[in-house]
């Protein structure tokens, strides 16, 4: 969403990296960072882990050679405190962080960092009045600037009694053969016409 929303220049975070690769080989982003699994013992800790990783991020290189620095904007996708917290402090002051992962209900974020910086915090609730725009996102033709979206689903069921199936796979990142899993599609037979 955030090459179809105009942005230029694309990082993907995550701890998964077919995931990161997958993004960046499919034209979803333009690059990737992989991010280790830390946990700290206290809060102090886990922020220091967050600023850690938004510097990292900041470090990738964009297609032009640069390196990306702090972002304009973050579309925040897990809901995950590590990353949130991690966005704040990866985002250019004045910028915006649109937390669309519906994660903790409850979380310690570096208010300061963002208040000081100006740096925007805006709830998405993905399901309000999203259809029309995700209909004409995933009907256009892929092409250089415009990925394909089909190539998200992963792994395909048919018929109601696959459901279950389905829904184990759906639950896992990675199927038996070590392929990766992102979304499962069950297509009804004519059971349902």
């Amino acid at each position: 969403m955030a090459r179809i929303s105009g942005a230029g220049n694309v990082v993907i975070a995550d701890i998964d990296e077919g995931r990161v690769n997958f993004a960046v080989n499919n034209g979803f982003a333009h690059a990737g960072y992989t991010v280790p699994l830390k946990r700290g013992q206290t809060i102090e800790e886990n922020l220091e882990i967050a600023r850690e990783t938004a510097a990292a991020i900041g470090k990738v290189k964009k297609t032009t050679g640069d390196e990306f620095g702090e972002v304009d904007a973050v579309f925040e996708c897990t809901g995950v405190p590590s990353c949130l917290q991690a966005s704040i402090y990866a985002t250019r002051p004045g910028g915006r962080v649109l937390l669309i992962g519906m994660g903790h209900p409850i979380q310690t974020l570096p208010i300061s960092a963002a208040a000081l910086r100006e740096v925007d915090i805006v709830g998405v609730f993905r399901y309000a009045n999203t259809y029309p725009t995700g209909i004409e996102v995933v009907s256009k033709t892929p092409g250089p600037d415009y990925p394909d979206f089909s190539k998200l689903v992963t792994h395909r069921y048919k018929g109601l009694d696959s459901i279950p199936e389905a829904f184990e796979m759906a639950a896992k990142t990675k199927d038996a053969q070590g392929n990766l899993v992102l979304k499962v599609v069950v297509e009804m037979n004519d059971e349902l016409r």
